[in-house]
């Protein structure tokens, strides 16, 4: 063992030979050539080790260390202008500028929908240009736009543009006559576009830009940065865009978008502009959330991001929107206020639509290339949440179906190798589903209640060509092996420097071995908090969270006082205004 508490001795079979955890999971390490890697980065770049581990993973060389671990907006964004139709929408723009037109932004009622409107809106008061804001009620209107409010806003407006939809809205933005429409958009596109002044979208079918990674909000700042060029073309100073970015990197990662190239610069910039708690709706977001440091990739997905969708999910859809484009302090943190008691009330109706969906998927099966429940009456605005607890769960694509009257509104979320959303366009195209669309990740979907069996099993079909459910036994990645002692805040910090991390840049794992359980306690329902001790007097904290929900909570109970491997991510716990290192355990076995 290094002094630096890093094992990279090669392990060719299952890591610390576990081949089945007690989550049933294979445990696997780094292969020989990721343990080259990292042993070469440590000596060309005197880095730690354990964080010249998390580098060799992610394929990073040495010339290209210092360049990842510092990531500059200015050198990874891309041109506005490799996006098809941005400058028909930048000029646009400014011409309604110029013209003193009204302004209609219609947008999507989640996090990156909200974000896309908050930038247009700030950035349009900053050139002194007031705007309507439109978010369609998810359970009256549904997604996206809709015949009545597009042809409700062109009377009154000569500019609407559409920011995380519209893609496939061809319908409603033919029946905004009198107005133009702009559509700024990330979601796949359809074998015609609709009948729009412009459509900036990385993924429409003809667009070859490389920008398909990008959330509708990312795209929205591009644009903006097209604008603020040609203003300065004009001798006009534009408005700040660098203090936007904690929009941008909100939405990045709520959106699931993945961690790579330009998107870590949007998220890393981001935090740090969050930091400053400058804006008031996420100011008062952070504190009605009782964080305790300046927030990470984590609290963006699963502390503020929840709360600023609860408002399309179950309440008002245009609360979040509103939030974060407040200059109000007393508005935001009356906003934020209602935002997080309507969050309470989102995660009780999950709880019930959540044991519903998971006890019918289970009946039906759980082996096959797409898991899926629907019911009677399940709020649409918990589905989505479901659905990615059934993908977790059984790591298959998952589909939860809210079914009212002759019809039934699901939504769909995949894992990493299937585009669902290819294969929900597919079915549509089919004339299985009433509508459908979405991008690899996530998808949303109308069926009729006749069609529903059939649908799904045409669903299931298409992504076992996919090669879902094909899997070999889950697999716990990890990077290496960890003693307590070297678990320290210092190391935590390092390793931050490898981050953000979330989607397609998960957070690096470490194995614990031989460290016993010196205490335990439940914490909450499900919650279980842990010490670690490896017998020479050092001890690392550790907190399981809903380990009661899975079998990991009473094994774990079982062993108290004994060794056992245990796996998961360090982090650092600012709980009482003290930082303490912390393990966040995901998995563990008996030795």
């Amino acid at each position: 063992m290094a002094e630096t508490g890093i094992d990279t001795m090669t392990t060719p079979h299952a890591f610390l030979g576990v081949e089945s955890s007690i989550l049933g999971r294979r445990w696997t390490g780094p292969d020989p050539a990721t343990e080259r890697a990292a042993q070469a980065l440590v000596q060309a770049t005197g880095l730690a080790p354990f964080l010249c581990a998390v580098l060799a993973r992610r394929g990073v060389t040495a010339d290209a260390a210092q360049a990842f671990l510092s990531p500059a907006l200015r050198d990874l964004l891309p041109d506005p202008m490799s996006l098809r139709d941005m400058e028909a929408a930048a000029e646009r723009l400014l011409l309604a500028l110029k013209r003193r037109e009204r302004i209609a932004i219609f947008a999507d009622y989640d996090v990156d929908g909200g974000a896309s409107a908050a930038q247009l809106l700030i950035w349009l008061r900053a050139m002194g240009h007031d705007a309507t804001l439109y978010i369609p009620d998810r359970i009256d209107e549904g997604y996206g736009p809709n015949d009545a409010a597009m042809a409700a806003l062109a009377r009154d407006h000569g500019l609407i543009v559409c920011v995380d939809c519209g893609t496939l809205s061809h319908g409603p933005i033919a029946a905004a006559r009198g107005a133009d429409v702009l559509v700024i958009d990330h979601h796949l596109g359809g074998e015609t576009l609709p009948p729009a002044l412009a459509v900036v979208n990385p993924n429409r079918q003809d667009e070859d830009s490389g920008l398909g990674h990008l959330c509708a909000a990312a795209v929205v700042f591009l644009l903006l940065v097209e604008l603020n060029r040609r203003l300065r073309a004009q001798s006009v100073q534009g408005p700040d865009l660098m203090a936007l970015l904690d929009l941008v990197a909100l939405a990045t990662v709520a959106d699931v978008a993945p961690l790579t190239g330009v998107n870590r610069a949007f998220v890393r910039q981001g935090l740090r502009v969050l930091a400053r708690r400058e804006r008031p709706g996420l100011r008062a977001l952070c504190d009605i959330s009782r964080l305790s440091s300046a927030p990470n990739a984590h609290h963006l997905g699963f502390v503020l991001g929840p709360r600023v969708n609860a408002g399309g999910r179950i309440g008002a859809a245009d609360l979040g929107a509103r939030l974060l484009a407040t200059p109000d302090a007393a508005e935001a943190a009356a906003l934020a206020e209602r935002l997080d008691f309507l969050n309470t009330e989102r995660r009780e109706i999950e709880a019930a639509v959540r044991s519903a969906a998971m006890a019918q998927a289970e009946t039906r099966g759980t082996d096959g290339p797409l898991v899926w429940a629907a019911g009677e009456g399940w709020h649409p605005g918990v589905i989505g949440i479901v659905a990615a607890r059934l993908k977790e769960a059984f790591n298959r694509p998952a589909v939860v179906i809210g079914l009212e009257g002759s019809e039934g509104k699901g939504s769909a979320r995949s894992v990493p190798g299937v585009d669902l959303g290819a294969s929900v366009q597919r079915l549509a195209a089919e004339g299985l589903l009433l509508r459908g669309g979405g991008h690899r990740m996530a998808a949303g979907l109308t069926v009729a209640r006749d069609q529903l069996d059939p649908a799904m099993a045409r669903l299931a079909e298409l992504l076992s060509r996919q090669g879902s459910g094909a899997e070999a036994p889950r697999e716990l990645r990890l990077d290496g092996m960890l003693m307590p002692a070297a678990a320290s805040v210092e190391a935590i910090e390092q390793l931050e420097a490898a981050g953000p991390f979330g989607a397609s840049a998960p957070a690096p794992r470490f194995a614990l071995a031989q460290v016993r359980i010196e205490s335990l306690r439940r914490v909450g329902e499900s919650h279980l908090r842990l010490s670690l001790g490896d017998g020479a007097g050092h001890r690392l904290e550790a907190i399981a969270f809903g380990a009661f929900d899975t079998p990991l909570g009473e094994a774990l109970e079982r062993q108290k006082g004994r060794a056992i491997h245990a796996a998961g991510r360090l982090e650092v716990n600012h709980f009482g205004g003290r930082a303490r290192p912390q393990l966040r355990l995901d998995d563990a076995t008996p030795t």
